[in-house]
């Protein structure tokens, strides 16, 4: 018989909370049922009626004291289903316990660890000192204004007193676990290059692929160095470098006629230990370089370098970390490479720590045929009943 758990995750990962259009509505009700038997309290508001947020609280025995979250989201990314082992959103699982489908690392599988988590915490009659509160965030997968951002404006985030936070983390292919402490800078630039226009058997002078084309040669030979730095230092991982990539281009009307204008999308993703004001300096002086009249626009620009404590003597780290020795866990801190809720949380002055209990395990997160072993997700519930008691109490 398959542990009540799984079918849980199996039933959740089912639900088509998927972006562009995520069935929230479906997600909150199954939820909120799990929430009900477990009997935590609850409540979901909405900052924006379309994306709601559902938050679940265990009280503490001193509810003054600063309260502990644990935050996951409800949404995942898209799919190219016809590249995928099985339907992505079956929860099909192979006779060797691999899970396949979208959320099974980023994050479904986290979410339900927490709720087991607790279940079995209070069936064993656990109480802790510090109330513990769950939030269940939409819109994370397609940047978070509308999800956790607004949620840290509102009344009920107030209420809620959080002193610290866990959110998601990343799979690690070996025998260890990967905490982030900081995250990297998401800047989702937009270049500009006008040209002059004409027919395509001419050549024009001053083109907007001449101007792109200098603009993407130093973008790209930026990238080249940091990935060169990266590569011949073992002690660097992802999050230490600075990464860009070009996503996307616009522009053009027909095959014969040169454009009037092309447009250049990039994905910036800039390291905690940067000097930020000189990168955004080499930005403007590689689009002078193609022309006068380029223009840089910045879709998302953060600047916010916070990182939580990792030290011994800080109060979370010293729970957390005695909770992961308790377990015997191989524990690796690291800055996130992409961007979680956390960023919203730091940028606020708020400790927190991503962290997914998936180790031995490829990295999947918006990949094809995301899976994740049952023997892994079920092993990810007791480290949670390790790690929150240690926040809980301390």
């Amino acid at each position: 018989m398959e542990n009540p758990a799984v079918t849980l995750f199996r039933q959740y990962l089912r639900l088509k909370t998927v972006q562009p259009e995520p069935d929230y509505e479906a997600a909150i009700v199954f939820l909120k049922k799990i929430i009900e038997e477990i009997g935590l309290e609850q409540k979901t508001i909405a900052p924006d009626a379309k994306r709601p947020i559902l938050i679940a609280t265990w009280k503490g025995l001193e509810p003054s004291l600063p309260t502990i979250l644990l935050n996951s989201h409800t949404d995942v990314v898209p799919v190219y289903a016809d590249q995928w082992k099985y339907d992505p959103f079956e929860a099909v699982k192979e006779t060797d316990g691999k899970i396949y489908g979208r959320g099974t690392q980023d994050m479904k599988c986290v979410t339900i660890q927490y709720l087991e988590a607790i279940r079995n915490l209070k069936a064993q009659g656990v109480k802790l000192k510090r109330t513990i509160h769950l939030t269940f965030m939409p819109d994370e997968e397609v940047g978070g204004v509308l999800g956790m951002k607004a949620f840290l404006l509102s009344e009920e985030w107030k209420e809620l007193n959080v002193g610290f936070a866990l959110d998601e983390g990343l799979a690690n292919p070996i025998d260890e676990f990967t905490v982030f402490f900081g995250e990297r800078m998401p800047w989702w630039v937009k270049v500009s290059c006008p040209g002059n226009p004409g027919h395509g058997s001419r050549f024009i002078e001053g083109t907007a692929a001449e101007k792109l084309r200098t603009v993407i040669n130093r973008f790209l030979d930026f990238r080249q160095q940091e990935k060169n730095r990266l590569e011949a230092n073992p002690e660097l991982t992802l999050g230490d470098v600075t990464s860009i990539n070009l996503t996307k281009i616009e522009g053009g009307v027909q095959v014969n006629v040169v454009p009037s204008e092309l447009v250049a999308y990039f994905d910036i993703r800039v390291t905690p230990h940067a000097d930020l004001d000189e990168m955004l300096k080499q930005l403007y002086e590689w689009c002078k370089e193609a022309g006068d009249d380029v223009q840089i626009d910045f879709i998302q620009y953060l600047k916010d370098q916070t990182l939580t404590s990792v030290e011994p003597g800080n109060i979370w780290w010293d729970a957390f970390s005695s909770a992961c020795e308790s377990m015997k866990m191989k524990i690796k801190c690291e800055i996130f490479p992409a961007g979680t809720d956390c960023r919203f949380l730091r940028e606020i002055g708020l400790p927190a720590l991503g962290f997914s209990p998936i180790n031995l395990t490829p990295i999947l997160l918006h990949d094809h045929n995301e899976f994740i072993e049952e023997s892994v997700f079920l092993r990810g519930i007791p480290i949670y009943e390790a790690i929150i008691p240690s926040l809980g109490n301390a």
